[in-house]
């Protein structure tokens, strides 16, 4: 159950007019705090990814489910169900044993794959599967939503990432 501040910064988001994944990311960060808090664990960094994905469609963010063959039916299946009570078209069970399940089952799981090395390194193979085109059009995304002062503030930061790392 996502708390009060992520769907309101979620929200807040959406009036910005800025996009499902950045909304639902609220929700990825806020799933990353429990793990990290010990709340509970998750087996890989891919199913804490995923466990806040699914917050976010059932709290009506409008990230449509997978398209077929990029995950498995099973992961599809869940994905549709939790967008489309997130939608209001399809009113959810409460089953109690199994959200329990679920809880125990999660308790028993790593805190580490939420560590800064686990992030970054599913950050990093995300990252160099996509390819140039798709790197051209986020691009283009930030100039029509960044502003000039944004603009300015992300290429002297970039420069500066630069010089760091030519050390």
């Amino acid at each position: 159950m996502p708390d009060k501040r992520t769907i309101q910064k979620a929200r807040r988001d959406r009036r910005e007019g800025k996009s499902a994944s950045t909304q639902a990311g609220e929700f990825v960060r806020d799933e990353i705090d429990k793990i990290r808090r010990g709340k509970h664990g998750a087996r890989s960094t891919k199913q804490a990814i995923a466990i806040g994905l699914s917050e976010a469609r059932r709290a009506g963010v409008d990230l449509p489910p997978p398209k077929r063959g990029r995950t498995s039916a099973r992961t599809r299946k869940s994905a549709e169900y939790a967008y489309e009570a997130g939608q209001g078209r399809r009113k959810t069970k409460r089953r109690p044993r199994v959200s329990r399940a679920v809880s125990k089952a999660l308790k028993r799981e790593p805190r580490s794959t939420v560590s800064r090395k686990a992030l970054s390194q599913q950050a990093h193979t995300a990252a160099s599967r996509r390819t140039a085109t798709q790197r051209a059009a986020s691009a283009r995304k930030a100039v029509r939503t960044k502003g000039a002062s944004g603009r300015s503030a992300a290429a002297k930061k970039a420069a500066r990432t630069r010089a760091k790392r030519r050390r």
